[in-house]
C-alpha cells in the first residue's frame, strides 16, 4: 500500500493531478483536484489510497489523513464505490458528514450525487459509531457553536471569500475551522480562511 507521495504538483485536471517525485508522474484522483491550484509547481505531501481491481490500479489522493480514513470507510459501504466516496469528500467536510452519519440525517446523506434513501441509509447502518473522528455532535451548523458577536464577523468574511471567488464547496470545506476561533473579527477569519484555502 502506497500511504502517501511527496512530490511537486505539475498537472492538475478536472478529476486529477499529476505528482512529479525523481522524474515520475504520478496521476492521483481527487475528490477536488482544484485544490491543489495554490500548490502547483511546489512540492507537498499527498496522502494516497492504492485502488486494485482486476482490470486496474487506481492512485486516489488527498490533502489529509482524515479524507483518506473516511474514503476507506465509505467504500466499505454496500454499494458504494470508489466514485461515490469522491463525490461525498468533494461536496462536504468530513466533520459534517460524520455528523450526519451519527444523527441518522438522511436528508443531508440523501444530497449527494447517486444517494438515494437506501444507500443513506446502509451509510447510517454499516458506519454509525464506527468512524475514528472526535467530532462533537452538539449541532449541525457551526455557526452556532459561537456566540452572536462572532456570528456576524463569520458570515462577512464568508462573504468576502465568496467575492473573491472561492466556491461554496471549498467555503463550506473551511468553515468549521473558522468557527473554531475565539474572538476573531472578519478580517481575521477572512487571513485565516485564505490560509486554509490556498494550502
Amino acid at each position: 500500500m502506497i500511504a502517501y507521495i511527496h512530490g511537486e504538483v505539475a498537472e492538475i485536471t478536472e478529476q486529477a493531478i499529476v505528482l512529479d517525485t525523481n522524474g515520475v508522474g504520478y496521476e492521483m484522483i481527487c475528490p477536488n483536484p482544484f485544490r491543489f491550484q495554490a500548490d502547483i509547481g511546489q512540492k507537498i505531501k499527498v496522502y494516497t489510497y492504492h485502488y486494485v481491481r482486476e482490470d486496474a490500479q487506481i492512485l486516489y489522493g488527498f490533502q489529509n489523513q482524515e479524507e483518506k480514513l473516511l474514503f476507506a470507510k465509505i467504500l466499505n459501504v454496500s454499494g458504494i464505490g470508489p466514485k461515490g466516496a469522491l463525490a461525498v469528500l468533494a461536496t462536504t467536510s468530513v466533520q459534517d458528514f460524520v455528523v450526519a452519519v451519527e444523527q441518522e440525517d438522511e436528508k443531508f446523506l440523501t444530497s449527494f450525487p447517486g444517494v438515494g434513501k437506501k444507500t443513506a441509509r446502509q451509510m447510517i447502518l454499516d458506519l454509525k459509531g464506527k468512524l475514528p473522528f472526535n467530532y462533537t455532535l452538539e449541532t449541525g451548523t457551526m455557526e452556532e457553536n459561537i456566540d452572536s458577536s462572532n456570528q456576524q464577523a463569520l458570515h462577512e468574511a464568508l462573504e468576502a471569500l465568496k467575492a473573491l471567488g472561492y466556491s461554496d464547496r471549498e467555503i463550506k470545506q473551511v468553515k468549521p475551522a473558522l468557527a473554531k476561533e475565539a474572538e476573531a473579527t472578519a478580517d481575521t477569519y477572512i487571513r485565516k480562511g485564505l490560509s486554509l484555502l490556498m494550502k
